[in-house]
């Protein structure tokens, strides 16, 4: 008897990729990671491919992993691919000594953390063209509404009562 498989984390649509012991620290990491949370596959490729830091190289292999688990092992479209979440966390820290004068030491902490990349297949651009227009178009109604009301008259007949009050304080 074998131990029962344990269910996928993941929802149909998402695929991930996971990099343990990345040689930085977490709040480093965290910078690139936060470059390129929410932007589109090729987008955030793009982004790790010119970004100057060192552990942007690494950043863009585990993206690509993901990438690559997306399309093969859960046969996603990789052109409606976009980054869900980028996590980082601590792994662990090497301690080590530098020599100082006079048989002295100091320590210094080697951080390394852990990444991990979570890419979604976005839903079909008809769906949400269509949604979007539904809530534009509340939304458009809602600004027309507001000019009709005519706001922006009485903020101006607000200000120019405002000025009378001031030039009757002086007098």
């Amino acid at each position: 008897m074998s131990k029962q498989a344990t269910p996928r984390q993941l929802a149909e649509t998402e695929a991930s990729a996971y990099a343990r012991g990345m040689p930085t620290s977490p709040r480093k990491l965290n910078l690139v990671a936060q470059s390129i949370r929410g932007k589109t596959a090729t987008a955030a490729l793009n982004e790790l491919a010119f970004n100057r830091r060192r552990i942007a190289r690494d950043v863009r292999k585990v993206l690509q992993a993901a990438i690559a688990n997306a399309e093969n092992n859960h046969q996603l479209d990789v052109d409606r691919l976009y980054v869900k979440e980028a996590t980082v966390g601590r792994a662990f820290n090497l301690r080590r000594f530098h020599a100082r004068g006079r048989g002295h030491m100091s320590p210094v902490e080697k951080y390394y953390s852990n990444l991990l990349v979570v890419v979604r297949e976005r839903e079909e651009q008809a769906k949400t063209k269509a949604k979007r227009g539904v809530k534009q178009g509340a939304a458009d109604s809602a600004d027309k509404s507001e000019a009709a009301d005519g706001k922006k008259g009485k903020s101006r007949a607000a200000s120019k009562a405002k000025g009378k009050d001031k030039s009757k304080e002086k007098a």
